[in-house]
């Protein structure tokens, strides 16, 4: 599950005991921060908050905040600015030295926040606005018009002003999807750590009495389908990663055959490269080894099912987020992107 959806579900659950709740959303950052823009905390009136937005660091500030909003009924924005040139910052414990701007509403706006939050990931990809100050302070609306826009397009959080208001520009993507061709016993992690990741996943075997909700109960799906009409049931987006790992290597080949022309974010395959360059010549495709993960996974040494699903979950969100997946100390650059 998902920092979100455990934080939707929070909220859900305390709205309908009656309870009152704070929610800190941040909206933007400037030099080197722990989270970037979008990052919420829930503060509940009573216990602990709910979410993570510094590393720990400035939770109970936030905290105390939120509660402080929640006395005054009034949403606000806060900054904090942690640039400080000496060791100041660095004594308090932060393990960043940048700012943030957070937005902080009360039990209506964190209850309509996250109605809005559920219907716009459950839909096409879209961008909810939020009013963070002026005389609309809380109003919030979804739409692909004008400034958002450019949010959508770079799916980069971002605070526009017009009209004496600023606005929180927030693009919302449908979570990535896995397509996992295979319901083997080292398909498992990898269902799972993709699903704790909030992603949608698909399991596609033939063998149907292997798709199950107690063997995969992270799998959101599963498919029956012949391989080599699997893209055509699955039917991928340009957010969709497929792993061909059945370890059948006739069944592979179907399965590639398939998907190898589908308009995919990510196409992986199990085994040496050789099986892979191997299947493709079968299908008249070699040239296509230069769009293939093969082997899947980042390469970290990984033995065994655990680690390798680790490799291949790592490499797909690199390549999701157009990063290398080498080693941070090696980026020249923020961390973040946008």
């Amino acid at each position: 599950m998902s920092e979100l959806t455990q934080i939707l579900d929070a909220i859900e659950a305390r709205a309908a005991r009656g309870e009152e709740m704070a929610l800190a959303t941040i909206v933007a950052t400037r030099g080197s921060t722990y989270r970037r823009a979008g990052a919420r905390l829930l503060v509940p009136a009573e216990g602990e908050p709910i979410g993570n937005i510094s590393g720990g660091c400035l939770e109970g500030d936030v905290a105390r905040i939120g509660r402080e909003v929640l006395s005054t009924g009034l949403p606000r924005t806060i900054s904090f600015d942690l640039t400080a040139d000496d060791d100041a910052v660095w004594g308090y414990g932060l393990g960043c030295n940048g700012s943030f701007e957070l937005y902080v509403e009360p039990t209506a706006g964190a209850v309509e926040s996250a109605r809005s939050l559920r219907a716009a990931l459950s839909g096409e990809p879209t961008v909810l606005s939020t009013v963070i100050a002026g005389p609309r302070i809380g109003a919030r609306w979804s739409g692909t018009d004008g400034a958002a826009a450019a949010a959508l397009r770079d799916a980069n959080p971002r605070v526009a002003e017009a009209g004496g208001e600023r606005v929180f520009l927030e693009p919302m993507l449908p979570p990535p999807r896995l397509v996992v061709c295979s319901a083997g016993h080292d398909a498992i992690p990898l269902v799972r750590q993709a699903a704790e990741l909030g992603w949608w996943v698909t399991v596609a075997d033939v063998r149907r009495q292997l798709l199950t909700a107690e063997r995969f109960p992270g799998a959101g799906e599963f498919v029956d389908a012949d391989p080599q009409r699997a893209a055509e049931a699955v039917r991928p987006d340009s957010r969709t990663a497929v792993v061909l790992m059945s370890h059948n290597y006739l069944r592979d080949v179907a399965y590639l055959r398939s998907f190898l022309d589908a308009p995919l974010a990510y196409l992986g395959a199990l085994g040496p490269r050789g099986r892979t360059e191997q299947m493709l010549a079968e299908i008249g495709r070699p040239e296509a080894m230069e769009r293939l993960h093969a082997p899947a996974g980042l390469d970290i040494g990984a033995e065994g099912p655990e680690e390798v699903a680790r490799a291949i979950v790592a490499e797909i969100l690199a390549v999701l987020r157009g990063r290398s997946g080498g080693p941070l100390r090696d980026r020249r650059g923020p961390i973040h992107a946008g």
